[in-house]
């Protein structure tokens, strides 16, 4: 059939033709922090994992200091398939030539290389979803396509080899836990893969609302996403069956929490059923945070109203962070789009990104502009919320459209498939190392309040602050030029400071001040990120 594009996503893209085969020990974490943040280097091949059942001797473990509430997570997105192989005995089906086939990443290379990541300084690890998927492919994009992302699945009680077994993604989920890490596991409520096993089952092929038989519906619920064999949710048996499945498996390998996939393409009785669950079976603190397309403060409360989920995707943060770097818009309405944020109701989160396998890299739409991928970065890591870093974005991964946006992870010199030999950019690494270290330093970024306090023309500078009556709340003040002149920030130090020194904690050098006055140069495409000193 025609007027399909052939994604795992349940957003409304048009699709192509398809067809089957978180104050004062915060400053000393920050020194520190920022002291290791400055010994850069090629980071060298890490050594195999220790044996299944098994974990490094703690010393032997780099680790981050644990978030204290989701609330203070930074979070890392992998694709399985394209982090890293660490098991060429599971490679099936394997063609790294190919953009649509499996590259051979699996359990065993991201737990092979959480050193990485806990040395980047990432709270939390969300990997798609690892059951079984079904065995062909799909052609409608042009290229064989695989289920290697996991949104394909053919049985949702097995994990598919090409990932590896239950007992490897519990070893990964321990390690991580070792290391401070909490790990997401993402889940799929709305739909089966194509052609999936499920449509064959007596028991099962009355589950779906299918293209074939004619049966799927325009509305969101009933809407065969991308053609996908749409879940008749609304039967008690289906309920059953995926909430079984899924939550059989975070309860045996430990999982901290899902991420639920096409979240407005299942109705709110079946989210408010699924909430029940994960509280009675995993506990109050199971985390869940939801896709839903075009998410936002707004258009995502209908879901936090009714506390189905504990947080959504920002899906407005792209566009308005890079339309802004780029020039386009007046810094004033920009401003006030960060202060909107904070609407999102009590107790829920909204989580920024840049980038993600569903949409075009940031660095791409940037044309590949380090300079203001830099300031996109730097305002996605001082945004409210949670934000979320799309693997390899931090080294520079271009991450063009999709297909490309899943491309294999970078690793440079080191002998990692299937992304060995691919270049990456260990100077914006350690950017996105001492930015990540700076945000953990100062909870104001996850926790305080936005005010604007320079809105005009190329220069925005504003500040973030702790709310409460404590007079040593942190406060932190951000200015970003994105023009191509040289400007200056000039504002009044926040009370929070009295007459403490203040310090450029971005670009590491002490900032003078004039009694209550600072005033500061900020080149062009570029930033600071003034505090209280963290060495007074």
């Amino acid at each position: 059939m025609t007027g399909f594009r052939l994604s795992p996503w349940g957003g409304e893209a048009p699709l192509r033709s398809l067809s089957f085969d978180r104050f004062p020990l915060r400053l000393a974490l920050l020194a520190i922090a920022l002291a290791l943040a400055g010994c850069s280097g090629s980071p060298q091949p890490r050594p195999a994992p220790p044996p299944l059942g098994t974990t490094a001797a703690a010393s032997a473990l780099k680790k981050v200091v644990p978030q204290e509430s989701w609330r203070d997570a930074v979070l890392y997105f992998v694709i399985v398939d394209r982090f890293a192989d660490g098991d060429a005995n599971n490679d099936q089906n394997v063609d790294r030539n190919a953009k649509g086939t499996f590259h051979g990443g699996d359990f065993a290379g991201l737990r092979q290389q959480l050193d990485e990541l806990a040395d980047l300084g990432v709270t939390a690890i969300w990997i798609t979803p690892v059951v079984k998927q079904i065995d062909g492919f799909v052609t409608g994009a042009g290229f064989p396509d695989w289920g290697y992302h996991g949104y394909w699945a053919d049985d949702f009680y097995r994990l598919d080899p090409r990932f590896g077994t239950e007992a490897e993604l519990k070893a990964l989920v321990d390690d991580a836990h070792a290391r401070g890490i909490k790990v997401l596991l993402d889940v799929v409520y709305n739909h089966a893969g194509y052609d999936s096993n499920l449509l064959k089952d007596l028991k099962t092929r009355g589950w779906f609302r299918t293209e074939s038989q004619g049966t799927c519906g325009k509305d969101d619920l009933t809407l065969c996403v991308s053609g996908l064999p749409d879940f008749k949710t609304e039967l008690p048996e289906v309920d059953d069956y995926l909430m079984t499945a899924h939550l059989g498996l975070a309860r045996r390998v430990g999982v901290d929490g899902f991420r639920l996939d096409t979240v407005k393409h299942v109705d709110h009785p079946f989210w408010q059923e699924h909430r029940r669950r994960t509280r009675e079976q995993l506990g109050r603190d199971f985390f869940l945070i939801g896709e839903v397309w075009g998410g936002d403060a707004q258009s995502l409360d209908p879901w936090f109203s009714g506390d189905e989920m504990d947080a959504g995707f920002d899906f407005s943060f792209q566009g308005n962070v890079l339309g802004w770097v780029q020039g386009r818009g007046r810094t004033i309405a920009f401003d006030r789009y960060l202060k909107s944020r904070e609407k999102v109701r009590a107790g829920h989160l909204l989580s920024p990104y840049l980038s993600s396998h569903d949409v075009q890299g940031a660095l791409s739409l940037l044309g590949g502009d380090k300079d203001l991928f830099r300031l996109a970065a730097l305002l996605e890591l001082t945004a409210g919320g949670m934000p979320m870093i799309y693997y390899g974005e931090e080294v520079g991964r271009p991450g063009g459209d999709w297909p490309d946006n899943r491309s294999d992870m970078p690793w440079g010199e080191r002998r990692i498939l299937p992304g060995a030999g691919k270049p990456r950019d260990e100077a914006l690494r350690a950017d996105y190392k001492k930015l990540i270290a700076i945000r953990r330093a100062h909870p104001a970024f996850a926790r305080g309040t936005h005010t604007g306090i320079s809105t005009d023309g190329d220069l925005l500078v504003f500040l973030q602050s702790e709310e409460g009556s404590d007079p040593r709340r942190d406060a932190v003040v951000v200015a970003i030029n994105r023009g191509t002149a040289p400007a200056t920030a000039s504002f009044d130090a926040p009370a929070a400071w009295g007459d403490l020194p203040v310090r450029d904690v971005w670009r590491g050098e002490a900032v003078s001040r004039t009694g209550a006055r600072i005033e500061a140069a900020v080149a062009p495409h570029s930033a600071r990120i003034f505090a209280v000193d963290p060495y007074h």
